[in-house]
């Protein structure tokens, strides 16, 4: 049985190791949003901004394994506070690609050309806002513990999924008729990759966030992305 100090040495590290989580995820937030600003506004310093703080969010997931880690050597957590740490460890992983998909998207930005013409960068932005929003109400789930918010996000990413089959056929028609457009749609089907990807690893994190609420796993879903 732990002593008081354990356990409050313990619920300390647990505290730290969710604090990393939002830390990472708010990066990660911020990621998005800026990144789909320096490509709609042809930013470039902002697309650079986003490139550079990508390190913090890998520093962060650096973090997070090794308080993980130290968690288990130490204090070996059992049942609700063993899924908490693993989960973590996994969300952890997962920001980080969540990063990195904003900042490939960040990197398109001086590869686009005629924006003021280019009408299929409009479609972008609302799929945008979905898969930011999935991000935003998966990390919310998380610092509540609730799996019902997490299942609603897990629901949402077909709305994602929806946005990227329109934009792709959208692009595919586009290049079609404007041969000279290829180059700049090309880049906009890997902007739009990269959110729908977005949106599944959003998923991926409410499917953990389920099951360290819950102790059970949402097997509802037909096909997980790989990482």
């Amino acid at each position: 049985m732990m002593t008081e100090h354990t356990v409050k040495a313990f619920d300390e590290d647990i505290t730290r190791l969710r604090g990393l989580i939002a830390e990472m995820g708010g990066l990660a937030e911020v990621a998005i949003g800026e990144a789909m600003e320096a490509l709609i506004k042809g930013a470039d310093s902002v697309a650079a901004q986003v490139v550079a703080r990508d390190k913090q969010i890998d520093a962060l997931e650096q973090e997070v394994d090794r308080l993980a880690i130290r968690i288990i050597a130490l204090r070996a957590p059992m049942a609700d506070d063993l899924r908490e740490v693993i989960a973590a460890l996994k969300i952890a992983g997962i920001i980080e690609r969540i990063g990195d998909y904003a900042k490939n998207i960040a990197k398109r930005t001086g590869k686009i050309e005629g924006r003021a013409r280019f009408e299929p960068l409009t479609l972008i932005p609302a799929m945008a806002d979905i898969a930011s929003e999935m991000v935003h109400d998966v990390l919310t789930a998380y610092a509540a513990r609730d799996p019902a918010m997490a299942v609603a996000v897990v629901e949402r990413d077909a709305q994602v999924d929806a946005f990227y089959d329109s934009i792709f056929r959208n692009l595919v028609s586009f290049m079609v008729e404007n041969p000279s457009t290829i180059t700049t749609a090309a880049q906009l089907l890997f902007v739009a990759r990269n959110l729908e990807r977005i949106g599944d690893h959003a998923t991926n994190v409410a499917e953990m966030v389920y099951f360290a609420a819950t102790g059970d796993y949402l097997t509802d879903r037909a096909d997980r992305p790989v990482t």
